[in-house]
């Protein structure tokens, strides 16, 4: 990492981050900016790494990242942040960030998350590497859940995971455009998921071959 950027209002806490970047990337040279207009400043330079307050004086640090973003697309950009709670999580990682450390983390465990950038391990916090686990875990595919489905939703699954139209499928089966949709909306309901490709995953991994579409 030999150019780095640290967007921090807290001069204590850019002089921290500075020195851990330091004794982890000992070549690098570093920029700093407390606010959002003075990191408007370096759009158009190119950086390694780049770590990024949300809560900054004059605005949110989710500015800074789309500007890294678009200036310098390259760059690892880390949120540094006191903030954990869910909407600063997803509106950082939807903004471009590469990853998510709480400033409550020990500096010991920061330093070694910074050092396992340079081997593109990203550096997430262990308290929100947990809470993304939990949400795929409730939001994701239910795998255990295919047992539940009756015999008619699960060749309508199997259906729509060829890519039949609700209009096709209703073709098929011998029933109502809207006795399909029906199903539909218990199936995704029952599995867990919003979508015919999670769908077709479900059915990929049941090894539905459900009945040709009729000429």
């Amino acid at each position: 990492m030999k150019r780095v950027l640290i967007v921090e209002d807290i001069a204590e806490t850019r002089r921290w981050l500075a020195q851990m970047v330091i004794e982890t990337y000992p070549e690098a040279k570093i920029s700093m900016a407390e606010t959002v207009r003075t990191a408007a400043m370096f759009h158009g330079q190119t950086f390694d790494l780049v770590l990024i307050d949300l809560g900054l004086p004059d605005g949110s640090g989710l500015d800074v990242l789309r500007m890294i973003q678009s200036s310098s697309p390259e760059a690892i950009k880390v949120v540094t942040t006191v903030m954990g709670d869910d909407a600063s999580i997803v509106g950082a990682l939807s903004a471009g960030a590469d990853g998510y450390l709480l400033k409550e983390t020990a500096p010991a465990v920061i330093t070694r998350q910074l050092a396992q950038l340079s081997i593109g391990i990203p550096a997430i916090a262990p308290s929100i590497a947990r809470r993304i686990m939990a949400h795929f875990r409730l939001t994701g595919p239910a795998a255990g859940s295919d047992a539940q489905l009756t015999e008619r939703e699960t060749q309508v699954l199997g259906l729509i995971a060829r890519g039949l139209r609700n209009s096709e499928v209703a073709h098929e089966m011998g029933i109502a455009d809207t006795t399909v949709a029906g199903y539909i909306k218990v199936i995704y309901r029952k599995l867990g998921i919003g979508s015919r490709a999670e769908a077709a995953w479900h059915a990929n991994r049941l090894g539905l071959r459900m009945g040709r579409k009729r000429e």
